[in-house]
């Protein structure tokens, strides 16, 4: 199976965040289940897309899945996430499409369809979060709702030029989201900037707040593999803000990509292994569960140990500066009909393991197909602060235009 990042030969590169060698996605829709809108828009009620991993009640939740859309029953009630939603009164406009079971990063659906970027209808939308990423980034929706285990709120947000943001670990509930691996998934919001995020924040958690100052330190974090013309526009927007900005490096990233692929397939086969062989399930979600069945308990203690000295090398860098900063995508992102082997996942899953809360934004980078992405890594618990450092940088920069 193709690469997609990370340490050669990982598993977790070469058979799970690797995507369908497609050279033909039919791209179709942005909902799996279309409710009817409201008759205001932006500044009126507010519209929330959600991803159709989570539940919603009266609602089936398919995760992208014939397999499970075939099994399911209606959801007896919401999924706990979406309490704030709720008594906020927003308008809950539809459910969204999204990767098979939440596994690819690419986007692409075979079964329901991918949605086509609007930013760049040529390339992927990005995944596993993408009809909520292109809702927003369309204006179909004002906050998108998705999860991420290795980059599915951040990716499709840094494809389609908007925001998104990835919370620490345990922050947002999850009882009631389709399980990718339990010990990593989050809940976050996606929405056009900064401000819509903060909102979308507030959804999933009525009482936070923004920090009351940005960040001051930043630490610039390069990682091989990287195009240069991403780390130029990437220092450039860093400057032009005027960070503090001070070179960090993290000698253990290479060694995250082994703990991911045993801690995601080890709870992919104990959370779903009735899926595997089933009609109805793709070859790569198949494969993904064939290869968890070998996943030992052993393994699984031995992957934790390696995230738990990986979380403290994280922190200690965090110590040192107030937020992380490096890109969200090695490169643009890439053609739908050759995005095989594209390293998607290679800057955003080490964070997961890490368990610490991210932001990706789009900034100005001149003659890209696509906005390139700012990822800001902070604390965890963090939110608050890379929220106020996004809306700083949005205060300093130009921020790319969406389609209207």
């Amino acid at each position: 199976m193709p690469n997609t990042g990370g340490s050669a030969g990982s598993t977790l590169e070469n058979a799970w965040w690797s995507v369908v060698g497609a050279s033909y996605v039919r791209c179709v829709s942005i909902w799996v289940t279309r409710f009817d809108p409201p008759a205001a828009g932006p500044g009126g009620l507010l519209r929330v897309a959600v991803k159709d991993a989570i539940d919603m009640a009266g609602v089936i939740t398919t995760a992208g899945c014939a397999a499970v859309r075939d099994r399911a029953v209606l959801a007896t009630s919401d999924a706990r996430c979406l309490a704030g939603v709720r008594s906020a009164g927003a308008h809950i406009v539809g459910k969204t499409t999204l990767t098979e079971l939440c596994v690819s990063p690419a986007g692409d659906n075979t079964t329901f369809g991918t949605p086509a970027n609007p930013v760049a209808p040529d390339r992927i939308p990005g995944g596993s979060s993408s009809g909520s990423a292109v809702a927003v980034a369309n204006g179909e929706a004002d906050i998108g709702l998705g999860t991420d285990t290795g980059g599915s709120v951040r990716i499709p947000a840094a494809c389609c030029a908007i925001v998104g943001l990835k919370t620490t670990w345990g922050r947002v509930p999850t009882e009631g989201v389709w399980p990718l691996a339990p010990s990593l998934d989050t809940v976050g919001p996606m929405a056009r900037d900064v401000a819509g995020v903060v909102t979308g924040m507030r959804l999933l958690e009525p009482d936070w707040t923004v920090a009351s100052r940005p960040a001051r330190v930043v630490g610039r974090l390069r990682i091989a593999g990287v195009d240069p013309a991403v780390e130029d526009v990437v220092d450039a927007a860093l400057h032009a803000v005027g960070f503090t900005v001070r070179e960090v490096r993290l000698p253990g990233w290479e060694q995250t990509y082994d703990a991911l692929d045993t801690i995601i397939l080890g709870e992919l086969w104990r959370a779903h292994h009735t899926l595997l062989d089933a009609d109805g399930v793709g070859e790569i979600v198949n494969g993904g569960l064939d290869a968890g069945r070998y996943i030992t308990e052993q393994q699984l203690a031995e992957a934790m140990v390696a995230r738990a000295a990986w979380q403290a090398e994280v922190a200690a860098a965090l110590d040192e500066v107030d937020v992380l900063a490096l890109p969200t995508l090695v490169a643009s992102p890439p053609l739908l009909t050759a995005f095989a082997g594209f390293p998607l996942t290679r800057l955003t899953a080490p964070f997961n393991l890490a368990g610490v809360p991210a932001i990706s934004m789009p900034i100005p980078s001149p003659g890209f197909p696509v906005p390139a992405s700012l990822q800001l890594v902070g604390p965890m618990y963090g939110e608050g602060l890379l929220c106020a450092t996004g809306l700083a940088i949005e205060r300093a920069l130009d921020r790319p235009p969406l389609p209207d």
